[in-house]
């Protein structure tokens, strides 16, 4: 949760911020001034950040990029912890001789249509291409339920950026930007 949070596109954009503050925020951004200082000109804490909002109808098959993971109910007692507040299934890969987790992708169920991709891979595991496996095979499964898949990175997180533009979900322009608490 995100006490502002929002979207912009390469044209416009929209910014939630609370009532009490939008006059300040509003001011700041019309006046072409600086988005670091929202979080002061709202009065919140918290520091800005921005990112890469990305999205696919259309990410690479398994043809291309095969399945890595299985399926899991995120209570399952397997599930690493930073998997278990996603809910529902999580998917994870293990290696097959230690069952040590290597990586694992999380969806968040935003409302009916718009499914968030997090995905995290183990140091050690970094390079094989198992990111971009787990995330085209939770991509597939998105869209196969109705929903489209969203995939969020900051910009400097180049990694995160490889493994997206890999997968099919290519970088549009648009943004999300937001106040990131602590």
């Amino acid at each position: 949760m995100h006490p502002i949070i929002g979207v912009a596109t390469p044209d416009s954009g929209v910014l939630s911020v609370p009532p009490a503050a939008a006059a300040r925020v509003s001011a700041l951004v019309v006046s072409g001034g600086d988005l670091d200082d929202v979080p002061a000109a709202a009065g919140l804490p918290g520091t800005w950040f921005s990112g890469v909002f990305r999205w696919s109808t259309a990410p690479e098959d398994a043809s291309t990029l095969p399945d890595a993971g299985h399926w899991l109910a995120a209570a399952d007692p397997s599930v690493p912890k930073w998997l278990r507040p996603f809910g529902g299934d999580v998917l994870v890969a293990v290696d097959a001789d230690t069952g040590e987790h290597l990586a694992g992708v999380g969806i968040k169920r935003h409302d009916a249509y718009g499914h968030e991709l997090a995905v995290v891979t183990a140091e050690a595991a970094r390079g094989r291409g198992l990111a971009r496996r787990l995330v085209a095979q939770a991509a597939r499964r998105v869209l196969d339920e109705g929903a489209v898949p969203t995939y969020l990175h900051l910009r400097d997180n180049h990694g995160s950026a490889r493994v997206a533009a890999a997968v099919g979900f290519p970088d549009r322009g648009w943004s999300i930007m937001g106040i990131a608490e602590g």
